[in-house]
Parts: C-alpha cells; sequence; structure tokens
C-alpha cells in the first residue's frame, strides 16, 4: 500500500507555527511509522509562520509527493489549524500530533487500529500522555486545567492537551467549531453519541525551537470555552428513532 495513494485511509493533520527545524526528522518519522500498513497522507497546516515553515514545506514535497501544506497568512491558532487540515484530508480516518517533535509517532499505528477494532461506534482515540518532558510549572498548570474540566464535563479523560489523536473525519466535522475546540474533542465526541478510546503515549523533549501555543495567553478564553461546552451538552437534544409503519 504506497504512501502516495490517490485515495488515502489515513490523513495525518500536523498544525505547524514557525517550526522550520522539526519539520524534516518529525515527516520521516511518520513515514517510518505507517508505510506499508495504510495508504496514507500527510497534511501540514502552516498557521501563519514567519521563519522557513513554507520553504521547508515545499522543499520536503520533492521528496514526499503525498506530503500537502495547507496555508493561514496569519495566525489563527491551533483549533482553527486542525479544522482546516481535517477540512482538507482525504482519508476517512485522521490522526493528528503536534508539529513540535513532542509527540512520538510510533503510537500512531496502535491509536489506528484501536479506532478501526473500535466500529463505527467508536469516534476518538485519544492520547494520554505519561512521562511529559514539559517543565514542572507547564505541567502543574496541565493538572489544574484537567481536574477542573474533568470535574464540569465528566468527559473520562485524564488528559485532553495530548496532540496525538485518532478519529473519523465524519465525526469531527459534526462538531461545532470554535477556538479551543481540540482541548475538548472527548466531551463533543460522546456528546455525539460516540464512544472514546484511549492509549498511553510517551512524551518526549522538544529538539527544537519553542512553544508557539502557550496557555496563559488562552487561560480566560478556556474557562469561557469551558462553560459553553458544559452548555452544549446540557442542551443536547435526544435525536428520535424513527420508522414507518
Amino acid at each position: 500500500m504506497p504512501a502516495n495513494s490517490s485515495d488515502p485511509s489515513v490523513s495525518v493533520v500536523v498544525p505547524v507555527r514557525n517550526e522550520a527545524e522539526n519539520i524534516a526528522p518529525l515527516v520521516a518519522e511518520i513515514v517510518r511509522a505507517l508505510e506499508g500498513q495504510w495508504p496514507f497522507e500527510i497534511v501540514y497546516v502552516n498557521d501563519g509562520s514567519n521563519d522557513g515553515t513554507a520553504a521547508e514545506l515545499a522543499r520536503l514535497k520533492a521528496q514526499y509527493p503525498f506530503l500537502r501544506q495547507m496555508r493561514h497568512q496569519a495566525s489563527c491558532g491551533q483549533s482553527v489549524a486542525v479544522r482546516t487540515g481535517v477540512a482538507a484530508a482525504r482519508g476517512g480516518i485522521v490522526v493528528t500530533l503536534d508539529g513540535d517533535g513532542q509527540n512520538d509517532p510510533a503510537f500512531l499505528p496502535a491509536m489506528i487500529r484501536a479506532l478501526e477494532a473500535g466500529g463505527p461506534r467508536m469516534g476518538l482515540i485519544a492520547g494520554q500522555r505519561v512521562g511529559r518532558k514539559d517543565t514542572g510549572f507547564k505541567k502543574f498548570q496541565s493538572r489544574i486545567a484537567n481536574a477542573v474540566r474533568g470535574a464540569v464535563l465528566r468527559d473520562g479523560t485524564r488528559d485532553t492537551g495530548c496532540g496525538l489523536k485518532a478519529f473519523r473525519r465524519d465525526v469531527f466535522l459534526a462538531l461545532p467549531a470554535f477556538d479551543g475546540l481540540h482541548r475538548f474533542l472527548p466531551a463533543l465526541v460522546r456528546r455525539e453519541g460516540c464512544d472514546i478510546g484511549y492509549v498511553d503515549v510517551v512524551d518526549r523533549p522538544r529538539a527544537h525551537g519553542v512553544s508557539n501555543y502557550g496557555m496563559w495567553d488562552r487561560l480566560w478564553v478556556g474557562i469561557l470555552d469551558l462553560a459553553g461546552v458544559w452548555w452544549l451538552i446540557r442542551r443536547r437534544k435526544r435525536i428520535p428513532v424513527v420508522s414507518e409503519e
């Protein structure tokens, strides 16, 4: 099953902003993880980068014809970048990972197989990080955020911030679109009546650059998003099963 199939079954979506140095090694790792198992494509979403990201992706496309670049002229944020990639994806199964190299593509096959094994009702496989390589302060922030989110939404997920996720494209595109969506996927996928599975993944240290999607700049927006998602779940109407007699 060649990676450059015109009809891929798996689309790998990678949102990036100013990650030029991390692109080539990550693409090579994705190829090693998936080649020979599924027809796949890699969709990078360049979220308004002002470094050499665009040029590096253009250079690599000559080596990897299944590599695509979707480009935002200005940065729109991680959730918008993910949605751009999913909308452009040609595969029925989409897997996402962060573009900084901290998510290990070696875990992608296990996540895809778990999604396939779950059948049509399985809407999402969420990576759950162990051995995180972030600073102690950032890990503390994440623990607080996950605890608050879990208490309010009761989504049964200990770590929604992990970029490694596998889901069905049609399920994702049926979700309401808003900035911050990627942090609430488990709760919203459950809202659609789908099942969720989990795979433990090992975090890695960042090799190059610095984080471009910080926490404090989204803290208050995240609180409002949490309230909005809670409202959406509470207001979900039961869809009747109708039969003609």
